[in-house]
C-alpha cells in the first residue's frame, strides 16, 4: 500500500476509510461509489481482472494498459473520491464511506464497516452523474447483488443537471478557458467529453448518451459560452472491439481544424477527478495527437477537491434527509 500523495495521512487503500463521526440517533450514512485504480502498474493485471469478472483479456491489451499507468505514475482517483468523502462528511456532518467497485477500499468493506457501525439507512451516490447501466447500473449490482443488506438503500440513480455540478465544472471551465484563449491569442473552441460506451448500449435504451450532452449544455450555459463556442464528443474507447458511440475526440480536432482552428480546449464533464483517461488520454495521447496535426491542445483542471462539488454531494443528500439546505 502506498502512502496518500495527496496527503490525506494514512494509506490510501483502507477497507475501513470513514470518518470519525459517530452515529448519529437516525442512524443514516452515506455512501460514494466509484470506480477504483490500481496503486501502481504492476497490479494492472489483477486490477483489469476484477474489471472483467475474471475473463482473461488479450496480452497486448493487459500491456498497453499497464504502459497507459506507468506513463502517469499513479492514478489518484481513490484517494480524491477520499479527500471528497472527508469533504462531504465535514460539510454534512454525517459519516460518509467509499466503496470502490473494481479495487481497495472494496464496496463490500464498505458494506460490512457500514453493518458493523449499525446504521440503518445508507444515501449512496455515484461518482458518475451519468445514468449507465456500464457505470451505475454495475455500481449498484456490487452493492446490492452479493447479500442481503442490513440497513435501507437510498440509491441516487443520477444526478447529471443537478445546478450546483455544472456551476463547479463551469468555474474550472471559465479559469482554464480563459487563460488558455489569451496564450493562443484568440478564442479556443470548446470540446466537452465523456466516456464511450458500446454503441448496443444506446441502441438498447441507455440514458448515459443524452445525458452526458445534457451536462455539457448546463456548464455550457453556466459558463457562458453560446452554441457555437462548443462541440461535444466521446473519449476513450474500448479496446476490445464492437462499435463506440462517437465522435471520437480525434474527429473532433479533425473537424476544427478543417474550420481553421489552430487550438482546442476540453473538459470532461463524465469524470470527476484526475485518473487514467484524464491523464494519459487527454494530458499525453489527446496532446500528442494535436501537436501532429499542427494544433495546441489545452483542458480545463479537474474537479478534484473542488468545494462547489462537495456542495452538489451535500444538497444531493440534504434532499434525501429533508433536511434543507444552507
Amino acid at each position: 500500500m502506498n502512502p496518500c500523495p495527496l496527503g490525506l495521512g494514512g494509506q490510501c487503500y483502507c477497507a475501513n476509510q470513514v470518518s470519525s463521526f459517530v452515529a448519529p440517533p437516525s442512524k443514516t450514512a452515506v455512501l460514494l461509489l466509484a470506480h477504483g485504480s490500481p496503486e501502481s502498474p504492476d497490479r494492472v493485471p489483477e486490477f483489469l481482472q476484477s474489471i472483467t469478472g475474471g475473463r482473461p483479456l488479450p496480452p497486448q491489451v493487459v500491456e498497453e494498459v499497464r504502459h497507459r499507468y506507468s506513463l502517469i505514475g499513479f492514478s489518484p482517483l481513490p484517494c480524491w473520491t477520499l479527500r471528497q468523502a472527508d469533504q462531504l462528511s465535514r460539510s454534512l456532518e454525517m459519516p460518509v464511506f467509499v466503496g470502490m467497485r473494481n479495487w481497495k477500499p472494496l464496496i463490500a468493506d464498505a458494506v460490512k464497516a457500514i453493518a458493523a457501525q449499525g446504521f440503518e439507512r445508507v444515501i449512496a451516490i455515484c461518482m458518475a452523474p451519468q445514468n449507465s447501466r456500464t457505470s451505475v447500473g454495475l455500481y449498484r449490482r456490487a452493492l446490492t447483488g452479493e447479500t442481503k443488506l442490513s440497513f435501507d438503500l437510498d440509491f441516487v440513480e443520477e444526478w447529471h443537471d443537478h445546478p450546483l455540478l455544472a456551476k463547479a465544472f463551469a468555474e474550472k471551465l471559465r479559469s482554464g478557458w480563459e487563460k488558455a484563449c489569451a496564450q493562443n491569442g484568440a478564442k479556443l473552441p470548446v470540446i466537452f467529453t465523456a466516456h464511450s460506451v458500446p454503441q448496443r448500449t444506446i441502441t438498447e435504451g441507455d440514458p448515459y448518451e443524452a445525458q452526458s450532452k445534457e451536462t455539457a449544455t448546463l456548464v455550457a450555459k453556466e459558463a457562458g459560452l453560446s452554441a457555437e463556442e462548443w462541440v461535444f464528443a466521446f473519449q476513450s474507447q474500448g479496446m476490445s472491439g464492437g462499435t463506440w458511440i462517437g465522435p471520437t475526440v480525434e474527429e473532433t480536432i479533425l473537424s476544427l481544424k478543417a474550420k481553421g482552428h489552430r487550438g482546442v480546449f476540453l473538459q470532461p464533464i463524465g469524470f470527476l477527478c484526475d485518473h487514467v483517461e484524464v491523464l494519459y488520454d487527454i494530458d499525453i495521447a489527446f496532446k500528442q495527437f494535436a501537436e501532429k496535426e499542427g494544433m495546441r491542445l489545452w483542458r480545463a483542471e479537474s474537479l478534484n477537491g473542488s468545494k462547489t462539488l462537495t456542495a452538489a454531494l451535500a444538497a444531493l443528500v440534504r434532499s434525501r434527509v429533508g433536511a434543507p439546505n444552507p
